[in-house]
């Protein structure tokens, strides 16, 4: 008589994922302590090891529905949470029921968002995300503090500014705006020269000054989303436009 298999679980996804789970949660327990930069540079190690998990998980055939749903957990605390309550900490704790009113949207949109592309993961063209991506928008915010810590201006300016970035973030976030997922890129492909030392000065920059770096790329990033939608509503109508010439 055949043994069945014991249930189980893939051990070095799962640990990545265990890994961004806790840097998430350190990120909570800084921003509460007032270590708002600490905070911000934790989101970032977050954000490394879920690029890492699935990766992994892709290249050894350790794909799985439990690690599906467990990389969304960690997500939702890593880009979500942590996140929010940064900013909540950092901008707008004196702000009253108006501050974490704001901050709770930026979550459950962060909510949503996952459980929408889980729900659609099987059906979505993989060149391209629904909506925006919520480690994009934790990039975002985490830049931000990490950018503006210690600026004389982040005092005054800093809880509309939160408040605005949490909310547009949010928006963003639940919206039906196509974003690139470079899941097409072919790492193992031929590449011209030039690309070598461009991805050399990438690496420099983000040494020399990683906030900012950081902060510029993923605001780009979500900006890209309506960019792209207006440039193809533009293409639309200048092809109505040459079809009823």
């Amino acid at each position: 008589m055949a043994r069945t298999p014991r249930p189980g679980i893939y051990l070095l996804p799962n640990l990545l994922t265990t890994a961004a789970l806790f840097f998430g949660f350190y990120a909570i327990v800084a921003a509460v302590g007032g270590h708002y930069r600490e905070a911000a540079v934790a989101v970032f190690v977050t954000m490394a090891f879920d690029l890492f998990d699935g990766r992994v998980a892709r290249l050894i055939g350790a794909q799985s529905d439990f690690g599906m749903h467990y990389d969304s957990l960690s997500d939702a605390i890593g880009f979500g949470i942590a996140p929010a309550l940064l900013l909540y900490h950092w901008a707008l704790a004196d702000v009253g029921k108006a501050g974490w009113v704001v901050s709770f949207s930026y979550v459950a949109a962060t909510a949503l968002r996952l459980a929408r592309f889980n729900a659609q993961a099987s059906q979505q063209d993989k060149r391209f995300f629904q909506g925006l991506p919520s480690p994009a928008a934790a990039g975002v915010l985490a830049g931000y503090v990490w950018v503006s810590e210690g600026l004389e201006w982040a005092r005054f300016a800093g809880p509309w500014l939160a408040g605005l970035a949490l909310t547009i973030l949010a928006l963003l976030m639940v919206s039906n705006l196509r974003y690139h997922s470079f899941k097409e890129l072919n790492l193992k492909g031929r590449v011209r020269f030039f690309t070598v030392p461009m991805i050399v000065l990438a690496f420099m920059l983000v040494a020399v000054r990683p906030s900012m770096v950081l902060f510029v790329f993923f605001v780009l990033y979500a900006l890209s989303g309506p960019l792209n939608t207006l440039l193809q509503i533009r293409r639309r109508r200048l092809e109505k436009k040459r079809l009823a010439a």
